[in-house]
């Protein structure tokens, strides 16, 4: 006789196992008719899964949020590979979960598709929604299963199957009109009739299980809403993100570009590497005010120091090695970390010194898969703006506010004033005490509560060392961006042996902060293109200033212009060529240069300047020296 308790506190007796719609149905029938699915004891079950003991259990509705992802769920387990199978009977099925904003499939087709066919695809999909038909659970043995699916010729369920841990209790999923079946970990909608709009969005190629050395699947993406208006509004979101895309920006604005023969490594042009530059240097300038000095370590260091640091062991299968003729192993660093601890080891060294501050721009290699690449936002080589700081773990609390204000100063900076903060605390897995695990958890949380910072909890997800403070950027259309990052380290100092001599005379081992702001340069300025669609503040703008002449006769002034421009710092370049200024300006504004000198007769007469500015009609007529002087100091403005 289980006893029902509800998010409420009521409980409800029933005399025998009970499923999910029956508890509905206790309740009215309003409910029964809106529910899909049910919560038990924190799980999530379908509304047919009989519950025989006691449990705390809340009713899924389409309404939720929890009721949206299962409605994605279903349509790409459910409806998208019905309809695909329905178009092409010979097409493999691999795995279809949901993700942020809908779902996915894999595919194994026997011919390649385009994204031409996503329309008849998506007709089809509708077709079966308009059935309403019921959907039914069956649980199965793991020999069952597999037999259902060699019947059906799905080897990659067979596989999924063959490689589960479990024995019984396979969860396959009917419609009712229909002879489809699928292998899915639920739950599903009661029926079709709960599918909301939807749309399918694009295809891409996946590897099977995300290893390269398998076969390359063919993956349709697509979107599910509640209502109408709201796959309209994310529709336009989706649109506004394309016109975005910092890949196309970086090419329109002659940034960089990527080619196979370095995959996952960027070819930087010279206005990509002056913006790349720009933010090294305004970051050096904040970390030198704020006490870091910079060092610099070697990107190639023998596999002992990483099997020491504990990286060889948990990151060793990213990492790029190299064997030399003595038969040492030698590993690009993946990380700046173990670099910086045998400086601090060099010497002896005293309590006096700490906080010890030591910050690289350092570049570092990782291996990531061919299909995980995705332009500046994950690549193979980057630049970190990495920073560890060594201190006592009375100083932690003092150094986490200092490293709060500097990453707040410098997102607003950079334009971002939506900065969400989100703490991780200790996880299950982790090294060190309780009782420093306290002490660390409470230094960080009295910092951030010093500084009146707002932060959500993000339980168990700290590093094995140390919790750990994240720094999320909230772009121009929504997106959030993990950029910054401040762990406390309670293990790794002391693995390396490092130690300093304290104020009793004794050694002790310092506690390590990894901190990082920009994170990838790389990707930080992918974050940027795409939060300024490319128009990027006047300080920030890899060619500030274009002089452009009207007529020839003003050639020589206009060499004169952009020599007191570039003495002033001004990033400046010069168009001579012999075409219309009109044509210049557009040429200009697609290369996204905030403002365009233009100079005719009459400006060599009045010894003034012609300025247009990206993105406003009209133009400016000031004298040369006021100009400079105007420009010079927005150059300086960081906003």
């Amino acid at each position: 006789m289980p006893v029902i308790t509800l998010p409420d506190g009521s409980q409800k007796e029933f005399p025998e196992a009970v499923t999910g719609l029956a508890i509905a149905e206790s309740i009215g029938p309003s409910l029964a008719k809106a529910a899909i699915a049910i919560t038990v004891n924190g799980n999530q079950k379908d509304l047919s899964d009989p519950i025989s003991e006691d449990s705390k259990v809340s009713i899924i509705t389409i309404d939720s949020d929890e009721g949206l992802e299962i409605m994605r769920h279903t349509l790409t387990a459910q409806v998208l590979a019905s309809a695909v199978k329905n178009l092409y009977p010979d097409t493999k099925l691999a795995i279809g979960p949901t993700i942020d904003d809908g779902f996915y499939y894999d595919f194994e087709f026997q011919k390649p598709i385009s994204s031409d066919e996503l329309e008849p695809i998506e007709k089809e999909m509708k077709k079966i929604v308009s059935t309403g038909s019921s959907i039914t659970k069956t649980l199965n043995s793991k020999s069952k299963a597999i037999e259902v699916f060699k019947v059906a010729d799905e080897p990659y369920k067979e596989s999924i199957i063959n490689d589960a841990d479990q024995e019984d209790d396979f969860q396959l999923y009917h419609q009712d009109d229909s002879e489809f079946v699928d292998l899915c970990r639920g739950p599903h909608l009661p029926s079709l009739k709960h599918i909301g709009p939807f749309k399918l969005t694009k295809i891409a190629g996946a590897y099977w299980k995300g290893d390269s050395k398998n076969k390359m699947l063919t993956r349709i993406y697509g979107t599910a809403w509640k209502d109408g208006k709201d796959l309209k509004l994310y529709l336009q979101r989706l649109e506004e993100a394309e016109q975005r895309d910092h890949r196309r920006l970086g090419q329109q604005m002659d940034l960089f570009h990527l080619q196979d023969e370095a995959v996952g490594a960027v070819f930087w042009h010279p206005r990509g590497w002056a913006l790349y530059q720009t933010l090294i240097d305004y970051m050096r300038t904040k970390q030198e005010l704020a006490g870091y000095e910079e060092v610099n370590t070697p990107e190639l260091m023998d596999r002992r120091l990483w099997e020491a640091s504990g990286h060889w062991e948990t990151f060793g299968e990213n990492m790029f090695t190299s064997r030399t003729e003595d038969e040492r192993i030698w590993a690009i660093k993946p990380m700046n970390c173990p670099g910086h601890v045998q400086i601090f080891k060099k010497g002896l060294r005293s309590y006096r010194e700490l906080p010890l501050r030591i910050a690289e721009f350092g570049k570092v290699h990782r291996y990531e898969p061919s299909g995980a690449l995705h332009g500046l936002m994950r690549v193979r080589a980057f630049t970190q703006d990495d920073a560890h700081i060594f201190c006592t773990q009375d100083q932690i609390t003092a150094e986490t506010g200092a490293v709060c204000s500097l990453l707040l100063s410098i997102y607003r900076d950079m334009g971002f004033e939506n900065i969400i903060i989100k703490f991780a605390d200790r996880p299950e897995r982790r090294v060190g005490t309780d009782d420093v695990w306290d002490q660390a958890e409470d230094a960080l949380k009295q910092a951030m509560n010093s500084l009146g910072l707002d932060y959500s909890y993000n339980p168990g997800e700290g590093a094995f060392y140390g919790p750990k403070i994240e720094f999320v950027l909230r772009d121009a259309i929504g997106r959030d961006w993990q950029c910054g990052t401040l762990q406390v380290d309670l293990n790794l100092p002391g693995r390396l042996g490092a130690t300093y001599v304290g104020e009793d005379g004794n050694r002790h081992t310092p506690v390590l902060l990894h901190r990082a702001i920009f994170g990838s340069l790389e990707r930080f300025i992918g974050i940027l293109l795409e939060h300024f669609t490319g128009n990027l503040p006047f300080w920030l703008a890899p060619t500030q200033v274009v002089v452009a002449t009207i007529t020839s006769d003003a050639n020589e002034y206009a060499y004169e212009v952009v020599e007191q421009l570039k003495n002033s710092g001004l990033r400046t370049e010069i168009d001579l060529r012999n075409e219309k200024i009109n044509y210049k300006v557009r040429e200009h504004s697609l290369l996204k240069t905030p403002v365009l000198i233009a100079l005719g007769k009459r400006e060599i007469e009045d010894r003034t300047v012609s300025i247009r500015r990206l993105g406003k009609k009209g133009q400016e007529i000031v004298l040369l020296t006021d100009a400079i002087s105007i420009l010079a100091k927005q150059s300086q403005t960081h906003s």
